[in-house]
């Protein structure tokens, strides 16, 4: 029981710690007098402020591309990245290729994001739309490969014999039985790929040029001028999207699950 209640209070405590920044900023976003101190009064004033402003909005709309994009594209690289890892039948081979992606994941942002930075200027991609979207695709893809290859895992050989036997093709073993077996896999890979995209700031930071700029260069870029209660209302947002964004995959993936559920008790 001690151990129950001591495991208790410290998540509790981590929680506290983990949000308490995070409502603190939300709180003065509706402060009034204009500081992150002696709240005055509630007002909407900072959040008018951030949709009044034309170039805040163009710079949400290119992340949102941004992300949708990378992610999207993402999606179809790490299908076929976590496919080609799946079907190597050595041990030796399929775990060098799982700890070369899994190197991607942990390698440090700046580290990536200067690799990056020096391999555009080699090739002579401009810095912008392009070099931020395909810096995106590069840390994305081995997030899709992670949360697919275990649905890939999970998939019983005799599925795909059995479509064989009936006279499916290549094409329709993948699209008929693959992919809508791992269907859950390829959800949390997007969403977690559309997080990580709007989210990034290093690898972003290295590889934007003049002209264009992502929400999270900016805030950075604002935060640096001094405290305005503008950035509180900007992030404000971002964190309830980010909520958003949660609740809807938590929704996508009860529901696969019911949907999964229900074609087991069918056979």
């Amino acid at each position: 029981m001690k151990t129950g209640k001591l495991s208790n209070v410290y998540l509790i405590a981590v929680f506290i710690i983990l949000y308490a920044p995070i409502f603190y900023l939300i709180f003065y976003s509706f402060n009034s007098g204009g500081a992150m101190r002696n709240f005055e009064g509630f007002t909407f004033e900072w959040y008018q402020e951030v949709f009044a402003d034309t170039r805040l909005l163009i710079i949400v709309l290119n992340t949102f591309i941004v992300a949708l994009l990378s992610s999207a594209i993402s999606v179809l690289f790490g299908i076929a990245g976590a496919l080609a890892i799946h079907y190597v039948k050595r041990r030796q081979p399929k775990n060098a290729l799982l700890s070369l992606n899994n190197v991607l994941i942990v390698s440090p942002d700046v580290i990536v994001g200067a690799s990056f930075l020096i391999l555009f200027t080699i090739i002579g991609i401009k810095l912008g739309f392009v070099s931020v979207l395909l810096s995106h695709i590069a840390f994305s893809v081995p997030i899709v490969v992670i949360m697919v290859l275990p649905k890939l895992q999970e998939m019983s050989p005799t599925l795909i014999d059995a479509a064989r036997d009936l006279g499916a093709s290549s094409w329709h073993v993948l699209t008929r039985v693959i992919i809508p077996f791992i269907k859950p896999g390829i959800f949390a890979g997007f969403f977690m790929a559309l997080t990580y995209s709007l989210d990034d700031f290093a690898v972003t930071f290295f590889v934007t040029g003049n002209g264009f700029s992502t929400l999270s260069v900016e805030i950075y870029s604002r935060a640096r001028q001094g405290i305005a209660l503008s950035i509180n209302a900007l992030s404000t947002l971002i964190f309830l999207f980010t909520i958003v964004l949660v609740i809807g995959y938590y929704f996508i993936n009860q529901r696969n699950n019911r949907t999964s559920a229900r074609s087991e008790g069918r056979r």
